[in-house]
């Protein structure tokens, strides 16, 4: 059996919230490909506001911005991974909408 590699570009979008130059959060979502599908899925990576902006929306916004875009996109879900002991993102993570799929969250597009 032989196996054959096929160079895959991934594509994908960097969010940064800023406030007054500073840059208070970021997000990154990448677009993937199988093919299973015809529509790509998106993962959530890097979703980061730093301690003493937190609480305040910014997070949530970017979120909203990065579903908004996937769905746009035509994803048929985007993926979030968030560590067992991170009870406090697992909520974010519901509250916007991911549901427990397995080991990871995951939102079907509409």
């Amino acid at each position: 059996m032989d196996i054959t590699k096929k160079p895959i570009i991934v594509k994908g979008i960097k969010y940064s919230a800023l406030e007054n130059g500073e840059n208070v959060g970021r997000v990154r979502l990448y677009f993937i490909c199988n093919d299973l599908h015809v529509e790509p899925s998106a993962f959530v990576e890097d979703v980061f506001v730093p301690v003493g902006q937190r609480k305040k929306g910014i997070g949530t916004m970017l979120v909203e911005q990065l579903i908004h875009d996937a769905q746009a996109t035509g994803c048929y879900k985007v993926i979030a991974c968030s560590r067992f002991e991170r009870l406090d993102v697992h909520d974010f993570y519901e509250k916007m909408g991911f549901k427990k799929h397995g080991y990871e969250f995951r939102l079907e597009s509409k």
